[in-house]
């Protein structure tokens, strides 16, 4: 077949336009992705139009731009990944350094209270509180202390209020009423006994009581004989003399019933009864039921507790310092309670083997707090002299094996950790840890202890 030059012509750009068209869709679906990515980070799509004769020209355009595109989105990605990284790491030295305060707030809270568990030292309680447990506020100033000069001592039985019971008659016991340690009062039977000599006693008794009732008699009608001149004078006188010997010898048998403190008449001849001589406790007994005793047998002790001698020994040095008449303060270690009284009695001789005088306080004991055998310190007061800065001795407490006194401050009370000096048993003396003026807890100060009792056994659970 014969082409004529100008179809040949027309067949080759066909054939051109066909291979060009071919290129360009091949193009456009290898920049499709690079395009949307492209067009996600400006904003702008790929809108050039594909016309005839520029499709190699277009296609290098698309792929500088492609090129420019990814060139973009990969700065782009760093920059972001960078700014990412930069965030990360200030959020973690922000956390870390967050996390190093709290550690170092706690740090520093356990070395203010020096140990990582320690009970809290503020008491917190407001006005209303601190008045419902009537907790008192005084402020620490100068005052005065009176000298003392401490002595070991220990407590006794009064021993004017303190009796041997004997029974005073041989007998045997029948009942034993009375027990160890048990109070008594006045004319309170302790003990019955059979006893042979109060029988005879009390037979004497009945018999003398017999002849002066036949003496009064003859003497009221020997009387009456007289008077009317019937009978003689010495009828008369002798029946007195008779009335008289009569009634001597029945107050001589009931003397002797009262010694031995039977009375004269009883159920039974020689049933006597042992009574207690004044109110008071049974310290000590040797009397068991059916024992014969002695008159002189020591069966009971009987003291007045309610009055107790705190007995000291005083040196010869010391011996013109303490004075009868000068006042002390009596306290022990074994309880927090504390007496004044008064020197009642200092020896006037000294003890051969100790070389000195025994002096004695008499103390009231109502409530029984001074026990006989008890270790005291008896102080002996002197002359006031004046102290720079003290509180009452109420104020101070012992917290931790620390003397202590609660500050009064916002909110609470605020324990804190005092040196004490000297003591008069009222006063105490503080030589650091309070300036003058600071209010402290006096009254009832240890109800502020307890609450830090409270919280170290809560914190310990």
């Amino acid at each position: 077949m014969n082409i004529s030059r100008k179809q040949g012509l027309l067949m080759a750009a066909i054939v051109a336009l066909g291979l060009s068209a071919g290129g360009a869709v091949l193009m456009t679906e290898r920049r499709a992705p690079v395009g949307e990515e492209h067009a996600h980070g400006h904003g702008h799509g790929d809108e050039h139009e594909h016309e005839e004769g520029h499709g190699h020209e277009h296609e290098h355009k698309d792929e500088a731009h492609a090129g420019d595109a990814h060139e973009h989105e990969g700065e782009g990605k760093d920059e972001a990944h960078a700014g990412h990284e930069h965030k990360d790491e200030a959020h973690a030295g922000a956390a870390h350094e967050h996390k190093d305060e709290h550690k170092g707030e706690a740090h520093a809270g356990h070395e203010h209270t020096g140990e990582p568990h320690a009970a809290p030292r503020l008491v917190k309680l407001n006005e209303a509180q601190a008045k419902a447990a009537a907790v008192g506020v005084s402020p620490a100033g100068p005052g005065t202390l009176q000298s003392a000069q401490a002595y070991q001592g220990e407590i006794r039985f009064n021993e004017d209020r303190t009796a041997h019971v004997v029974p005073r008659v041989a007998g045997v016991a029948e009942s034993v009423p009375a027990n160890l340690g048990q109070f008594v009062r006045r004319g309170q039977v302790l003990a019955v006994f059979a006893s042979t000599t109060v029988s005879e006693q009390r037979s004497e008794f009945l018999a003398a009581e017999r002849r002066l009732e036949a003496a009064r008699v003859t003497y009221e009608r020997e009387r009456k004989l007289w008077q009317q001149k019937i009978s003689a004078e010495q009828d008369y006188l002798q029946a007195q003399s008779a009335l008289r010997d009569a009634e001597i010898a029945h107050a001589n048998a009931q003397q002797k019933l009262a010694a031995v403190g039977a009375s004269g008449k009883s159920a039974a001849l020689n049933r006597f009864e042992l009574r207690a001589p004044f109110d008071g406790t049974v310290v000590d007994k040797h009397l068991t039921l059916g024992e014969s005793v002695k008159e002189d047998a020591n069966v009971f002790t009987l003291s007045d507790l309610n009055s107790v001698w705190a007995e000291f020994a005083v040196g010869p040095r010391d011996l013109d310092v303490v004075r009868v008449g000068q006042r002390v303060v009596v306290s022990s270690t074994a309880s927090p309670t504390k007496a004044q009284g008064v020197i009642s009695y200092v020896g006037a001789l000294l003890g051969e083997q100790t070389r000195t005088a025994r002096a004695r306080v008499t103390l009231a004991n109502p409530q029984g707090a001074w026990r006989p055998g008890l270790f005291v310190t008896v102080s002996v007061l002197g002359a006031d002299q004046p102290v720079p800065l003290t509180v009452p001795a109420e104020a101070l407490q012992n917290i931790d094996n620390l003397p202590m006194v609660f500050r009064s401050v916002r909110g609470g009370f605020q324990a804190v950790p005092v040196q004490p000096g000297r003591s008069d048993g009222r006063t105490v003396e503080i030589l650091g840890g309070l300036q003058a003026g600071e209010k402290v807890a006096t009254t009832n100060a240890f109800v502020l202890k307890a609450e830090i009792g409270k919280g170290s056994a809560e914190h310990t659970h």
